[in-house]
């Protein structure tokens, strides 16, 4: 830069003309950087409340899953019992036949 651009400058700053001066650049770095946090927190504000309703929702999902398959084992077990209720009456009765037969030809 020249010397007296620079000089100009300086001249022109001290002497009070009536060119006004920007705003202080610290305070627009500040504000820039107040900005660009507060911008940076509400995404990440935004991605917490979104983790965690999708959280909720695979839980409820997972819950449910659960409780199907809770119910899903609890009717096979029904089915379990009720099918071998069936095989035991049906081996009584096979038994008893067998036990009839038996004594009808000891008997006869």
């Amino acid at each position: 830069m020249p010397l007296w651009v620079f000089l100009f400058v300086i001249l022109t700053l001290s002497s009070g003309s009536h060119c006004s001066l920007p705003p202080s650049l610290p305070l627009r770095m500040r504000r820039y950087a107040d900005a660009i946090f507060t911008n940076s927190y509400r995404k990440v504000l935004g991605q917490l409340s979104t983790r965690k309703l999708l959280q909720d929702i695979m839980s409820r999902q997972q819950g449910e899953r659960n409780q199907e398959q809770g119910a899903r084992v609890r009717l096979g077990r029904q089915v379990d019992g009720v099918w071998a209720e069936q095989k035991q009456m049906a081996l009584e009765s096979v038994l008893v036949a067998l036990l009839q037969k038996h004594s009808r030809n000891f008997q006869g």
